[in-house]
């Protein structure tokens, strides 16, 4: 019972970081390689808020999405004169810069060691001890984020992204403050994503370097890509797809360097035949080559 909720929070958090990277890619159509880089910065941020400062869970939940948030701004800044591949490298910069500083900065992270003995969180005096305890907290977050990044979408503050997406030159020529919203979009999707990061630190009481590389941030597109950029519950459905169906191979009894090597397969497999085949996705309305992302 302990594994199938396992794989259920996982789902969990795995559908906040690509909701809201479809956010920043499938509606705003600009693609980035450095959602792990929020991920991670979330995830650093809980550690080390809970155990050097003593801070409570919903205090670092809620400083994680203003640095998450802060950094994503600041890739919206640079990316408002770039378009499409260029704001990919860029993206994929601060991805290896911040990788690089969780590796190396060994006062405060420890690099390749890591962070063990996260504490679990307590919410209102209420210890988070079991796997139970945490799929509801997890479930929690992430409907509260899939609300709000549903009303986003519905908003003013979403057409615009649309109209960006759709052509931002024609966007900016009927008065769209285009440099705010891409600014703006990069910033909520970023505060999201680092959510996700305080979520995974807490749950595996352990944060490393690894686990926030940049094929994690592929991976994350793969969900978006397989289960629909631009729909609500796309992401959703491509975090179920590719985070619980590869565990499956668990009950084929294969050795766990093959079922590893069988899962990159099968994503590499997914990614390749939606791409071709329905780049949409599943359930998706925009497909990435859309608007040139």
């Amino acid at each position: 019972m302990d594994y199938l909720l396992h794989i259920l929070i996982l789902i969990g958090i795995y559908a906040i970081l690509s909701v809201s990277l479809d956010l920043i890619a499938g509606y705003a159509g600009m693609l980035s390689v450095a959602h792990a880089a929020f991920y991670g910065v979330g995830a650093y941020v809980g550690a080390l808020m809970a155990l050097r400062l003593g801070a409570p869970f919903l205090v670092n939940l809620i400083c994680a999405f203003l640095l998450g948030g802060f950094l994503g701004a600041l890739v919206g800044v640079t990316s408002l004169r770039l378009r499409n591949q260029h704001v990919v490298i860029t993206t994929f910069a601060l991805q290896v810069a911040i990788f690089s500083l969780m590796n190396n900065w060994l006062e405060l992270t420890r690099g390749p060691l890591g962070i063990p003995g996260i504490p679990r969180p307590v919410l209102f005096g209420l210890k988070v001890s079991t796997h139970l305890h945490f799929l509801l907290l997890v479930l929690a977050v992430s409907a509260a984020t899939l609300w709000a990044i549903w009303r986003i979408t519905l908003s003013p503050f979403g057409r615009v992204l649309a109209a960006i997406r759709e052509d931002e030159a024609f966007a900016e020529a009927t008065g769209k403050n285009v440099a705010a919203c891409k600014v703006l979009v990069f910033l909520v999707g970023g505060g999201f994503a680092a959510v996700g990061g305080v979520l995974y630190a807490y749950y595996i009481s352990f944060v490393d370097p690894t686990s926030f590389t940049i094929m994690e941030s592929i991976f994350i597109i793969c969900i978006v890509v397989v289960g629909g950029a631009g729909s609500s519950w796309g992401p959703v459905l491509g975090a179920i797809i590719l985070v619980g169906l590869p565990e499956l191979l668990r009950f084929l009894g294969l050795p766990a360097a093959v079922a590893a090597g069988v899962r990159q397969v099968i994503y590499g497999v997914a990614l390749v035949t939606f791409v071709m085949w329905r780049p949409q996705g599943v359930l998706g309305k925009y497909s990435f080559d859309q608007g040139g992302s």
